[in-house]
């Protein structure tokens, strides 16, 4: 098992001292659960995504999807045991499961829909209008102009 060594990371930054949990946490990850069920993740634009699990069997009473803190969490239990049915060859697995994904800031689930047994979850970034990048505007000293208010003059201070 390897080891990183974050803190020349933490010299220059501020607030990403949860990486080093999410690195943590990415290495105790137990191999066979990823497995089942198979997944893609997409990015379908600029700031959108999607995530596709292949859950045939399951109908959409069967899943749950869950978005809280930065996490999504889906799983999946079927409603009732085919106990009746008697198979020769069983090769489309029925089990329960639990995916969880980590999401970055600022992505929101934007939906979900089950298509031919293949569950579609839409994301999108959706970052606050305070956060996005805006123009400052830069003023000289000593621009500052009358103005004329109601036949007054008013001296203005530049900021």
């Amino acid at each position: 098992m390897r080891s990183f060594d974050l803190s020349p990371l933490f010299r220059s930054s501020v607030g990403f001292d949860h990486l080093s949990r999410l690195m943590d946490a990415a290495a105790r990850v137990d191999e066979s659960a990823l497995a089942y069920p198979p997944y893609n993740i997409e990015r379908t634009g600029d700031d959108t995504y999607r995530i596709t699990m292949a859950v045939a069997g399951f109908g959409e009473e069967d899943i749950n999807i869950v978005s809280q803190d930065n996490q999504l969490q889906i799983s999946g239990k079927l409603a009732k045991a085919e106990e009746d049915k008697t198979y020769l060859y069983r090769g489309i697995a029925g089990r329960a499961f639990e995916r969880r994904f980590t999401l970055a800031d600022h992505i929101k689930v934007n939906g979900a829909s089950l298509v031919n047994g293949l569950l579609h979850v839409e994301l999108v970034r959706e970052v606050p209008e305070a956060m996005k990048p805006r123009q400052i505007k830069i003023t000289a000293a000593n621009s500052a102009k009358p103005q004329v208010i109601e036949g007054q003059t008013v001296e203005t201070k530049a900021a």
